[in-house]
């Protein structure tokens, strides 16, 4: 058995019996758009390309450390940063310019998730796009 799997076996006890994999996808992917909004919501941003792109990257990177995140895509809209309007001005990551797209695998199971702003709704809406089993 390899050091993850023991990892996961000792886990695993402290779920209970009747969590499937599907279950276990779905929380993992839940607890990383989680993450990724409470985390970085409020994080100073401006209309630089470089600081934009460097951020998202830097989201990627750290919440592709999650445990069970096969994938994740974070988009800042640039149109959605406002310009500074004097020197100590600057914008700021939120519901309203964040997007992120994750896959979420737990054995046999992967979970497509999304957080995007919802216009019709007024809010930075979390939702499971679709969900996939293998044989």
């Amino acid at each position: 058995m390899s050091e993850i799997e023991e990892f996961e076996a000792k886990a695993k006890r402290y779920f209970g019996k009747e969590v499937t994999d599907r279950d276990r996808a779905i929380f993992e992917g839940a607890i990383t758009l989680g993450a990724v909004y409470h985390q970085f919501v409020g994080t100073p941003i401006s209309k630089d390309a470089k600081v934009v792109s460097t951020l998202e990257k830097a989201i990627e990177k750290t919440m592709s450390l999650q445990p069970y995140i096969e994938k994740i895509e974070v988009k800042i809209d640039f149109n959605k940063i406002r310009e500074a309007s004097h020197p100590y001005d600057y914008s700021e990551v939120g519901g309203r310019n964040l997007s992120i797209r994750l896959v979420s695998k737990y054995g046999k199971s992967r979970v497509h998730m999304e957080m995007s702003y919802i216009q019709e709704l007024d809010y930075p809406l979390m939702f499971i796009e679709k969900i996939e089993e293998e044989d």
